[in-house]
């Protein structure tokens, strides 16, 4: 397997990304997958490791940064833009499109955690990419709203409104970008604030389990109000006929998003349960990730043959 550095555009922006290609001569053009990192992650960490262990099953794959996050560009920095996002994805099978490596037909696309929400409305309304896979999809839209587990009070995202309303105000003024903290100082104020899902996060993305210097520690407050009017699941329907492959642990905070969305899927659909999986087990786990990984090849390669494809245009 080869991994190459590359860059391409998103609306203007550039992208940084990791595009692996595997090894061994081939008869012509490759299936292709883009891989989506979770909100806060880099194309070094969680999405990286699915990219990289499905090139060594023989797809060409791309992980990439998001715009206004990791090596890629935009300003201001740390923003998270759930529209940017899917356009980010949308650019990603562009750019495969045009590979000479990629035959254009066959292109998948992966999304972990937010991206898994993410990848939802790209994938509906963009028909190039021919199968959708998710890893412990996120609704960032409704996490925000109600928590990761539904119990928020409403009067968490209301003041985060009011926050964000008062940034942009303060940015108009000339006062700069306001910004917040993702993750607590520790690992046990993680655990106070969040449970066993906050610490898990903690220790994924704050610790030597996975942290990443580029990695985003803080998002701009404009973020909120992109986010909280996101609803990724809304048009799932669309996706078919194209195949829906959603992966989801058994103790995910966030498995009861994946059920719902999975729910309002049309066939043909499949839903995995992995057995003792938390949310975050799923980003790198081996006992997790490797069978992930097998069911996943064993979808795409049934999923982006070109009989198949041709059968669904």
């Amino acid at each position: 397997m080869n991994r190459i550095d590359v860059t391409f555009d998103s609306a203007g922006i550039p992208l940084a990304g990791h595009l692996y290609l595997p090894d061994g001569d081939t008869d012509g053009p490759r299936p292709a997958i883009v891989v989506g990192h979770p909100a806060s992650g880099v194309k070094e960490q969680a999405a990286g490791l699915y990219a990289s262990r499905l090139a060594e099953q023989g797809f060409i794959t791309l992980a990439f940064d998001a715009a206004h996050q990791g090596e890629s560009g935009g300003l201001p920095r740390g923003l998270e833009d759930p529209a940017q996002r899917v356009e980010d994805l949308k650019a990603a099978v562009s750019f495969l499109s045009a590979r000479l490596e990629v035959d254009p037909t066959r292109i998948g696309a992966l999304g972990i955690c937010a991206s898994g929400g993410y990848v939802i409305p790209a994938a509906a309304t963009d028909h190039r990419i021919r199968a959708v896979a998710t890893i412990s999809a996120a609704d960032i839209g409704r996490q925000f709203r109600e928590g990761a587990d539904g119990r928020q009070a409403p009067a968490v995202i209301q003041a985060m409104l009011d926050a964000a309303a008062a940034a942009r105000t303060a940015e108009a003024r000339g006062e700069g970008v306001g910004t917040f903290p993702i993750f607590p100082d520790t690992a046990e104020e993680a655990r106070a604030l969040g449970g066993q899902h906050g610490f898990e996060g903690f220790e994924y993305y704050c610790t030597d389990r996975g942290q990443h210097p580029r990695s985003a520690k803080k998002f701009t407050w404009s973020s909120i109000d992109r986010i909280a009017a996101f609803d990724p699941f809304r048009f799932i329907a669309m996706i078919a006929p194209r195949p829906l492959f959603m992966i989801v642990g058994t103790e995910a905070i966030t498995r009861h998003m994946s059920n719902e969305a999975f729910n309002g899927a049309r066939e043909p659909k499949e839903l995995l349960w992995v057995d003792g999986a938390s949310h975050v087990d799923l980003y790198d786990k081996p006992e997790y990730v490797d069978p992930a990984v097998e069911r996943l090849a064993g979808f795409f390669t049934a999923e982006l043959t070109p009989d198949v494809v041709a059968l669904e245009v």
